[in-house]
């Protein structure tokens, strides 16, 4: 029976399979097989008992993807070793408030970029002990304890008599106990840690898995960080558990080239992998001309009238299916073979997918599953099935009762509770947030508003602590604006602003290959992105854009003026999380001066 991490960790182990792990070498995938792997693990798990570390300390993982991660991962829960990991990607002070936090003993680092992060915050950090470098030279640093990856697997190895008594060791840890501190993303304020144990972690685990239809010896493409819960859970205690291959991608930009090497089986993601692949499409579909654009807009007409048979697990008729298969051989066969030809099983949380894109890939053979679930819990708390997909819908609750309660309910003004054994311990060295988030019957209160429509299925309707109220008073929920501004072909970021103003506004990033190839049919004179957005012909074309989609907005909720910017919101500016939502306090702390001086002047649109 499957309680705890290490329970997973062996029970997993018994199918003995050629690939656990692989990560690029020297230009390819080198495979670690189950039996190297559990070797691997042991021999750390010997190294950090030897050195020290025991029951409840910190350990934190400083390190982008790579088979390092899980080993040291699974180290860890083996010898009841707290870990914390660590977004390579965050700011300094970002990185130096979870250290002090977690009150780490130890920190774990990829590289040596990584490595001079903590040197350079080491005097911050009075309960730091050492610092492990996985790949490259440790530099000079006098008087700090710094430890090669390699120098701390071969102590291990030299106890290698003693290596069956780490799993003997293992049945003292039980489902309670504390396997991890993950800090949320900090999309309002500073981040806090969710206390996560063993049986939060195994209980996802083994719901997700009744649900996701995985097979022994398929593959998966892992592009998410691990540091990321979704990622975590997801793509690697599930996809370990069930036996199915896990592929480090070497990083965002050699995507495309991994997944024509791996050809994975499954692959897990946030919406804006997914968008970003649907705009390339678009893109070269644009670049093609007129007769490009009319084959794409004919095929999409035909997968509209399939795509509703596909939801529901159900072939469309004979003439539909005719007609299917041409569009297959026109359009939809060469974007299944952009993800190497066998995907067939596609997953997405984190925040909602446009219609549009999910009718795409569903109709291309993609189908991507939306699930919901927060760090709190472990993450999964719904997740669609075969046969029961709704646009806009996560599928139903993992969990009808637990102990006698609904596993999730609606509060009275539409949050979202859950209430079962994938709920968070609490917050780390915070018992006042802990008691804000979850109640006296053991709910913990999301921050999301729902609806659940007839058939038990879930809708995530907007963040609780994120909705607008307009000086007017009116309540305005920015995540589903903002989706329909992203749905627009020349819009590729949106961020809805205007609490406590007048009307509301957007600050977009424009779908800049598709802007310049319209500025450059109407004779347009830029030399830059920053050039081009200043136009007042641009200007002009983005808010008659934007005016499409307030044609089918309340009032209240029409965009009457907008910011054009002329890059990226990416997570290294700090204005996205890892995981790439919105940072709201950041965006608009980032353009305060450009918002005001919006607000400053009369709106563009009519009366809200």
């Amino acid at each position: 029976m499957v309680e705890t991490i290490p329970d997973l960790f062996y029970a997993s182990l018994e199918r003995d399979l050629p690939i656990a792990l692989a990560h690029r070498v020297d230009g390819a995938f080198r495979p670690i097989p189950h039996r190297e792997l559990q070797a691997l693990v042991e021999r750390l798990a010997l190294a950090l008992e030897g050195r020290g570390l025991g029951r409840e300390d910190r350990l934190a993982i400083l390190s982008e993807n790579r088979p390092e991660w899980t080993v040291t991962d699974f180290a860890c829960a083996l010898s009841g070793i707290v870990s914390v990991p660590i977004y390579p990607t965050l700011s300094l002070p970002q990185t130096a408030f979870i250290l002090q936090h977690a009150q780490v003993r130890w920190v774990v680092c990829s590289t040596p970029e990584q490595l001079a992060k903590i040197l350079s915050l080491w005097p911050e950090l009075p309960q730091l002990e050492l610092a492990v470098l996985m790949t490259g030279a440790l530099p000079d640093a006098p008087g700090r304890s710094l430890l090669s990856w390699d120098a701390l697997l071969a102590e291990g190895a030299a106890q290698e008599s003693r290596r069956p008594s780490v799993r003997e060791r293992t049945r003292g840890i039980l489902p309670p106990d504390l396997l991890t501190i993950i800090y949320t993303s900090g999309t309002t304020g500073d981040p806090k840690g969710a206390m996560l144990s063993h049986g939060n972690i195994v209980a996802s685990v083994l719901s997700g898995l009744e649900i996701l239809q995985v097979h022994p010896g398929e593959g998966i493409l892992s592009i998410l960080p691990l540091s990321h819960i979704f990622e975590r859970t997801c793509g690697q205690f599930i996809m370990f558990y069930a036996g199915v291959s896990i592929y480090f991608a070497e990083s965002l930009q050699t995507i495309p080239r991994d997944l024509q090497e791996v050809r994975p089986q499954v692959l897990l993601a946030v919406p804006r992998i997914y968008e970003k692949i649907y705009a390339k499409v678009r893109e070269q579909v644009n670049a093609g001309g007129y007769p490009s654009r009319l084959v794409f807009h004919l095929v999409m007409k035909v997968a509209r009238r399939a795509v509703p048979f596909l939801y529901q697990g159900r072939r469309p008729g004979p003439g539909l299916g005719l007609a299917m298969r041409v569009c297959d051989w026109l359009v939809f066969a060469k974007v299944r073979a952009r993800f190497g030809g066998r995907l067939r099983l596609a997953a997405c949380g984190g925040a909602p997918v446009d219609p549009n894109i999910l009718e795409f890939f569903w109709a291309a053979g993609i189908p991507i599953f939306e699930g919901y679930g927060l760090t709190e819990t472990s993450p999964i708390v719904a997740l669609c099935a075969q046969g029961e997909m709704r646009p806009g819908y996560v599928g139903r609750p993992v969990m009808s009762v637990w102990k006698g309660k609904p596993f999730v309910a609606l509060a009275d003004d539409g949050e979202i509770l859950c209430r079962g054994p994938n709920v968070m311990l609490g917050y780390w060295r915070d018992e006042a947030a802990s008691r804000e988030v979850i109640d006296d019957q053991g709910y913990f209160h999301t921050g999301d508003i729902g609806e659940v429509d007839v058939q038990g299925r879930l809708k995530i309707t907007d963040r609780k602590k994120e909705i607008l109220v307009t000086s007017g008073g009116k309540n305005v929920a920015p995540q589903p604006l903002e989706n329909a501004l992203r749905g627009d072909k020349y819009i590729e970021q949106a961020v809805v602003i205007g609490d406590r103003r007048h009307y509301i506004g957007a600050i977009l990033v424009p779908n800049f290959p598709d802007l310049r190839r319209w500025a450059q049919r109407k004779n347009l004179d830029f030399a830059s992105d920053a050039e081009l957005v200043a136009l007042p012909e641009v200007m002009a074309k983005m808010m008659q854009r934007v005016d499409r989609i307030n044609e089918r907005l309340s009032k209240f909720e029409n965009i009457r003026k907008i910011i054009l910017l002329d890059r990226e919101l990416t997570a290294d500016s700090g204005l996205l999380t890892p995981s790439l939502k919105i940072r709201r306090r950041a965006v608009n702390e980032a353009f305060a001066a450009r918002i005001a001086q919006l607000y400053d002047g009369p709106p563009s649109g009519g009366p809200g």
